[in-house]
């Protein structure tokens, strides 16, 4: 038996892929929002974490990290991420997380199946249409921190407010800024927001 975790943000959809895929034989099946993911993967156990990349809370930023906590004497769950092929910036954190599946939202749903049987069994998944994607992402010049730095500003939020999501100082935030603009080639951090959404980093 294959225990998933559903971490999806949209209610409704959850809740219909979480009763289709029980249907599935040999899947027992749970979901959460991204909000309860972390203190659900830590009660249950799950031995797949299946998860949508857009995330309503952390201004977009999902927390893929909480996906993979330390297991004394076990491995934590193979995760497999929903993800869109215009967004090379969420497949370039989610790689870096250590996902094992990329699932096309724009594709079917018997691919979410595939992902989930192949990661259980520690083997790698990737749509072909996600192909382009990794691509865009292999040629992003902004690193994992300065994406999430940038994301957290496209929120709304301030140098003092990132920095204490972050857990970084003001000063190294500002130097993120300052790095960002400059590989960007933006003018200021208003514009360097407006290119990277243009690109699909954001």
């Amino acid at each position: 038996m294959i225990r998933v975790l559903l971490v999806h943000d949209a209610c409704l959809v959850r809740s219909v892929l979480a009763e289709w895929l029980g249907r599935e034989p040999g899947l027992a099946v749970d979901d959460t929002p991204w909000r309860g993911a972390g203190a659900r993967i830590r009660s249950s156990s799950p031995d797949v974490c299946a998860a949508d990349l857009d995330c309503a809370d952390g201004h977009g930023i999902p927390p893929l990290g909480d996906l993979s906590p330390a297991r004394a004497g076990g491995r934590p769950p193979a995760l497999v991420v929903l993800a869109h092929a215009n967004r090379p910036g969420e497949l370039k954190r989610a790689a870096e997380a250590g996902a094992l599946g990329f699932v096309d939202k724009a594709g079917s749903p018997d691919r979410l199946l595939r992902a989930i049987r192949s990661v259980a069994a520690r083997e790698r998944f990737v749509d072909a249409s996600l192909g382009f994607g990794f691509l865009k992402a292999a040629q992003m010049p902004l690193t994992r921190r300065e994406l999430s730095v940038l994301s957290l500003a496209a929120g709304g939020a301030s140098i003092a407010e990132i920095a204490g999501s972050l857990h970084l100082s003001h000063g190294t935030v500002r130097n993120y800024m300052a790095s960002i603009t400059r590989k960007t080639g933006a003018r200021n951090r208003i514009d360097a927001i407006r290119i990277s959404r243009g690109e699909g980093w954001l």
